[in-house]
């Protein structure tokens, strides 16, 4: 299927992208009224949180959906139904904004989303992060979901929390410190484990083969580029393939310009983790419909040991999971803008030694 006759989100309007539009893209038991895949991304999202219309979870997750997040696993359907109602109790106004559906797959695979979204919400009520503050906050999310009609069967959520907690006006370490004291869920913690084994059990770093035209191949780009950056510790490749104004937002409200920034923030984190090996999960990636550009989706984990102060205080020698989902801008060969999120305020609740949420 063409990528070019499915939904473009960035910069349309809401009710544009809401409008009845007839079907475009072979959707095998995906309800009637979706137009593509992309339609169905966002108008599901808008109706269960924008309309409140919560019970469509029922009917856009399968019964034993598995969610991902660094906070911990949750399992079905009515989990995240009673997860998205806490949340809506804690945050009542919010709103979300779609910035971005990046895609992948077809009617005989399946389908794969990475949905970056802006939500704009006050904290009217008791929260994850303690009781209601009255502050109005922003946060981005990315939501990546694998997909067969109609019903999401896996997720993997990032949200930049340490920037939603500052926000509240709390200290992230702090509301951390406080969660940590909670037992972590025994199935979260195999997992944890697990996936921080399979990452740091990498062979040494080999260097990263880069494609010759990397709009052509945008997912063997990233591959190259991530494997340069983090496991072979070439941080010079920022400046080969990052536009000079290249502009990223980080975890914690992080605004970043040009090499010299997007350098020390890469090496801000290893200096935590010095040993940190970094495992690229998924690529996807759509074209501007302008035919100039290439928006890639890229779902990763990172795992180290804490050995370097800096970001994350004091070195405790704990063993640290990170899971984050990275979007870029690729135009000319070069990436224009980033986004990458991942939750801080998770990663400081492993070094509190409770469950890494």
């Amino acid at each position: 299927m063409a990528h070019d006759t499915v939904t473009y989100v960035p910069g349309r309007d809401i009710a544009e992208l809401l409008a009845p539009r007839p079907r475009v893209q072979d959707l095998p038991g995906f309800h009637e009224d979706y137009a593509d895949f992309v339609d169905y991304i966002i108008k599901c999202t808008h109706r269960i949180w924008e309309e409140k219309q919560v019970g469509l979870i029922y009917s856009h997750y399968t019964h034993n959906c598995l969610v991902h997040t660094l906070g911990g696993q949750t399992f079905g359907a009515e989990e995240v139904v009673q997860n998205t109602i806490r949340t809506i109790a804690a945050f009542p106004d919010r709103s979300l904004y779609g910035d971005h559906v990046i895609w992948s797959g077809d009617a005989a695979q399946g389908f794969y989303s990475s949905h970056r979204i802006t939500s704009l919400m006050t904290n009217q009520g008791a929260s994850e992060f303690g009781p209601a503050t009255g502050k109005r906050v922003r946060v981005t999310t990315i939501a990546d979901c694998a997909v067969r009609e109609n019903r999401i069967y896996e997720e993997w959520l990032v949200r930049d929390n340490s920037w939603l907690v500052r926000q509240l006006g709390l200290d992230p370490a702090e509301v951390a410190r406080r969660q940590a004291e909670a037992a972590p869920a025994p199935s979260h913690e195999q997992w944890r484990l697990g996936e921080i084994d399979r990452v740091l059990g990498q062979l040494a770093p080999a260097r990263g083969e880069f494609p010759a035209d990397p709009m052509a191949e945008p997912e063997a780009f990233a591959l190259a580029l991530f494997q340069e950056v983090w496991n072979a510790r070439m941080f010079g490749e920022v400046r080969r393939h990052y536009a000079g104004n290249a502009r990223m937002e980080a975890p914690n409200g992080r605004r970043l310009f040009g090499h010299g920034e997007i350098i020390g923030w890469v090496i801000a984190v290893l200096a935590a983790l010095p040993d940190a090996r970094l495992s690229v999960d998924h690529v996807a990636a759509v074209p501007h419909p302008s035919g100039d550009g290439v928006d890639i989706a890229i779902r990763w984990q990172l795992a180290g040991t804490h050995r370097g102060g800096g970001l994350y205080g004091p070195a405790t020698g704990r063993r640290l999971l990170i899971l984050g989902v990275t979007h870029w801008t690729l135009r000319g060969g070069r990436i224009e803008n980033e986004w990458t999120i991942f939750d801080e305020v998770a990663i400081w609740r492993q070094i509190f030694g409770g469950p890494a949420a």
